[in-house]
């Protein structure tokens, strides 16, 4: 198993899945993991589609439709690479936003918390082998294709998991300095007084 620390600043996307997914025990531990996301007021504003042999099939018809609704001239190429898309990948993880009223947690910090979920699944399968990409595109924010996974009016897609075993060797990523994102607050900015 890999230290905390590196796999938080070593993991990577992987494009290219193969089998095996992630087995019942691994699953176990990734849900467990996504379940520890930060959680204001212990909402549990997610909750998770696997979808996995077949079941792609149909999930990849679904977002064909949802290219049609929106290019309804979508040529054979576009419309084949939608219907294929769950296929990239033994095991789609789709994560939903369950968003609901609360006058502490605002949709938006509901949202945070499922796409904290989001990466916490990708974060467990790193650490135990495997490997995953975070994809959304066009069909994950149409209503209808919410509608045709079973979601609710209040609930929102926040991701399409793939995960699998990773394909070929993993991408170098470029290093990033940390004092370009990070500086010190010094306090508030001085200038016109706001009433």
């Amino acid at each position: 198993m890999i230290d905390a620390l590196t796999l938080l600043t070593e993991r990577n996307s992987a494009p290219r899945l193969a089998d095996p997914a992630p087995d019942a025990a691994a699953r176990e531990a990734i849900f467990a993991a996504a379940l520890r996301a930060p959680d204001h007021a212990w909402l549990r504003p997610w909750r998770f589609l696997t979808v996995e042999g077949e079941a792609r099939r149909a999930l990849g018809s679904v977002l064909e439709r949802s290219l049609l609704r929106r290019e309804p001239e979508a040529d054979a190429a576009a419309r084949e690479k939608a219907r294929c898309a769950p296929l990239r990948a033994p095991l789609v993880v789709v994560v939903l936003a369950r968003l609901q009223a609360h006058p502490k947690v605002p949709p938006l910090e509901q949202r945070l918390s499922a796409g904290c979920a989001a990466h916490a699944i990708l974060l467990a399968a790193e650490a135990q082998g495997y490997a995953g990409i975070w994809r959304t595109g066009a069909g994950a924010f149409d209503r209808e294709v919410v509608r045709e996974l079973g979601g609710e009016e209040h609930e929102e897609i926040v991701a399409f998991l793939y995960l699998g075993t990773r394909e070929g060797q993993g991408k170098s990523l470029p290093a990033l300095a940390v004092e370009d994102f990070v500086a010190p607050w010094t306090g508030p900015r001085q200038g016109k007084e706001t009433p």
